[in-house]
Parts: structure tokens; sequence; C-alpha cells
């Protein structure tokens, strides 16, 4: 769980070397094996590097920046970062085992998105959103989706859809087990998927900026039960079912059900 800071904004700090680190490595420079599964990396043994064997390349930082965002993501899709709770940046990169620059250019990220303000000499507040905006982002996904998705259902042959039977099937597979950052995850592959048939890299860019900010929870909202992923997971393959059939009337409808759900 992640904690809010308190006091100090270099609380808990670890020195720059995480274990298993080689001396020499900075860890802005490391992909952390917090990120990366919980396995370590296995040590290069002295002295036995050939020459059909070269060291493995470095990991420059801007990866683990990417690393750092996607689990500060799931992070906030999970609802460990706690909206209008102020989180520093040194005291979250050492409990990712990183230092703090990939971290605070990660958080920078996230308040060019709008998932958090930045809190001058402090660090970076987790942003507070209500009902009003989830129903807002929901109405102008809508707006943007259902035309699209009502004109790719005159125009997709049914095998045209079957790519996307896999990504249906993983939402149902990540809601069964209730992990909700996977699942997030999951939930916009799969629109983005059907968007892309559209041929409007735009269109797909726009629409998953768009869910993703639908997807962070609410002030005070209740967790997101293994119940309700599941139902909405469900719509997924009651919607491909319906594209592949050309069912106009329940593709508008599932989609417009979709969008007001917690999930969709």
């Amino acid at each position: 769980m992640i904690r809010p800071d308190q006091g100090s904004a270099r609380e808990d700090v670890r020195p720059p070397y995480a274990p298993g680190a080689h001396a020499g490595t900075p860890a802005a420079d490391r992909v952390p094996e917090q990120l990366l599964g919980g396995r370590p990396r296995e040590a290069q043994a002295r002295g036995e590097h050939t020459h059909s064997e070269p060291p493995a390349p470095r990991v420059v930082r801007h990866s683990v920046r990417g690393q750092i965002l996607q689990a500060l993501r799931a992070a906030l899709v999970d609802g460990e970062l706690t909206p209008g709770q102020v989180y520093s940046a040194p005291a979250l990169g050492a409990r990712f085992g990183v230092s703090a620059t990939p971290v605070r250019e990660a958080m920078q990220q996230l308040a060019v998105e709008g998932a958090v303000e930045v809190v001058p000499n402090r660090g970076f507040r987790v942003s507070r959103r209500g009902p009003r905006e989830l129903a807002e982002l929901a109405e102008v996904r809508a707006l943007i989706e259902v035309p699209v998705m009502l004109r790719l259902a005159r125009t997709v042959p049914a095998d045209g859809w079957s790519a996307l039977r896999p990504l249906a099937d993983a939402t149902v597979a990540a809601a069964a087990v209730g992990d909700r950052a996977s699942y997030a995850e999951c939930d916009r592959a799969f629109h983005r998927a059907v968007l892309t048939l559209a041929g409007n890299d735009q269109l797909v860019a726009v629409a998953d900026e768009l869910h993703r900010r639908a997807q962070w929870p609410l002030v005070a909202g209740p967790a997101t039960r293994r119940a309700d992923l599941l139902a909405d997971a469900a719509e997924h393959t009651a919607l491909l079912d319906a594209l592949i059939a050309r069912d106009l009337t329940v593709v508008q409808a599932l989609v417009r059900e979709h969008f007001t759900g917690a999930d969709g």
C-alpha cells in the first residue's frame, strides 16, 4: 500500500543503490526489480565475458520512467494513491527502489494528464474527482465512440472482428481475479482495437486519453468489486457479438450503458 507522505519529503529515502545493483549504475538508470515482477536479474559473473557473449545493454533512464509511470497509473486505478493526498518524489522513489528523478518525471506527466497537481516544495497531490466529472467523461466518450462503432458495424465484415476476441477474453480473465489495474489495461486495449479499425489515429489517441481519465477512482468512492468488473467485461463480449451480427440497436445501447459504468 502506498501511503501519503508525512513530515519531510525525504522520509524513508533508501541509499542510491538498491540491493543487487552494480555499484557504478545509478538507480535512475535501472529498471527497478519491483516493477519487473520481483524477479532479480542474474548477476554477471566476474571474468566470464567472452567476445561471443557481449554484456547486456544498459537500460536508459526513459525506460525506467516508463516503468514508473505504468506503476503509478496502476496505483491510481487500484486506489493506492489516495485522492487529495500529497506524495513526494523521493519517498515514492524509495518505495520503488529508484532515485527521485524518474518518479518526478513520471509524476509531471501525470500532472499534464490531470491525474495529479504539483504542490511546490512538497510533491504531487492526487486530483479529487466527483461523480459529475465521471458523467461528463462518459457523455464525451459516447459522442465520439458511438457514431464510430455504428459505422464500423455497418462496414467491417464479420471475420474482421475475429482478432478482437482474445482482447475481450482478456478483460474477462482480469475481471475474474479482481485485478483492477490489469483490467484497466485490457479494457483500454479492447476499445483501442475497435476504434483502430476506423483508421483515424487522432481519434484513437483522444478516445484513449478520455478512457484513461474515466478509470481514475472517485473521491471517497467504493472500491470496484469483482462482480462489477465481471459485468463490465461481459459487455465487451456482448458488444463484439453485436458488432459481428451488425445489430446496430444493440451496439448503440451497449456502448452507452458501458460508458456509464465505473470501469467502462
